[in-house]
């Protein structure tokens, strides 16, 4: 089987993909500099322990690993944190996926798969947003990934490295076979937050209830992890096959508003949720909602998770493990 390298792979997503990625056979090597990953997610797989932005060091650990295939998830994603200390995004999510590239070719590895996501289109004109709409970012979480998909365009033309780019929606939920689940530090996403506010009794803040939505609060769609790891070895293995560069978007295609996912945190756990409402968050879309038909075409994806309900249970399971 391949080797495939796998970027931030002590993180949320990026662990949860390679531990599925050895499940079906592949060798994996994990790098990551554990500033937001956790080292117990990689136990029991190689991994390298260093910043993507260490050029020289990169370079010679593919060298010596020689993988197929590199799945980069390594990037900071907090959408809130992006607008107060944008150069902070810039320098890692860009500078450490330019210092990447540059190693893959000093060391031949010709084929990335790229964690981009549904922050490139900004406020949509309309929902369920196809890969043909307007990439304008309003956040610069979302610009340091409209640079990167740039980047590996030009990549694609002129080094020969033939990317897919996965623009995903709203990572949720706990794979029910592993002990992997949602450990941000800080943590950002809205299911976890939901129990946290449960479980320490402090009312969590919901940003925003004046949104052009039916019922105020954004709407969202929401991706299990499990889904979204799968969208990403069937891309690798589009790519080990010989498919060219191409971006799809990865989501259920159904979207639920804040207050759908409060009703669904409550049923699940029997307890209220304690919150309060507060002023709209900075680069927040009303909806993201995703338009998926590419994916499923080309790559024959079908999510296994549409229920936020299902979604939530896996999650819960995973806060109580």
């Amino acid at each position: 089987m391949a080797k495939i390298a796998v970027t931030g792979g002590a993180g949320y997503i990026g662990s949860n993909t390679a531990h599925l990625l050895r499940k079906r056979g592949y060798d994996v090597v994990i790098i990551d500099d554990l500033s937001r990953g956790h080292r117990h997610n990689v136990e029991g797989l190689p991994f390298h322990e260093l910043n993507l932005n260490e050029t020289g060091v990169l370079t010679e650990v593919l060298k010596s690993e020689k993988p197929d295939a590199i799945i980069h998830f390594a990037a900071y994603i907090a959408v809130g944190e992006s607008t107060r200390v944008p150069e902070l995004y810039f320098s890692n999510n860009v500078g450490g996926s330019l210092s990447l590239l540059t190693a893959m070719v000093e060391a031949g590895v010709s084929r990335m798969v790229f964690s981009s996501t549904a922050a490139v289109y900004g406020d949509p004109v309309s929902v369920p947003i196809p890969e043909t709409a307007a990439i304008q970012p309003v956040s610069p979480y979302g610009d340091s990934k409209v640079i990167v998909e740039k980047v590996l365009g030009w990549m694609d033309l002129f080094r020969g490295v033939r990317s897919v780019v996965l623009r995903y929606f709203n990572a949720c939920g706990a794979d029910p076979d592993s002990p992997l689940g949602e450990e941000h530090d800080p943590e950002t996403h809205l299911i976890p937050l939901l129990f946290r506010a449960i479980q320490t009794g402090k009312p969590m803040t919901i940003f925003g209830d004046d949104y052009p939505t039916p019922d105020g609060t954004c709407i969202r769609d929401y991706i299990h992890i499990s889904d979204l790891a799968e969208a990403h070895i069937l891309a690798v293995e589009y790519l080990l096959k010989g498919g060219a560069s191409n971006a799809f978007n990865v989501g259920t295609g159904l979207g639920y508003s804040v207050r759908d996912v409060i009703q669904a945190v409550e049923e699940v756990t029997g307890s209220k949720v304690p919150h309060t409402m507060g002023p709209r968050r900075d680069g927040d879309a009303p909806s993201l909602v995703a338009n998926s038909e590419r994916l499923k075409t080309t790559l024959h994806w079908q999510p296994q998770y549409t229920s936020i309900r299902k979604i939530v249970e896996t999650a819960w399971r995973f806060a109580n493990h």
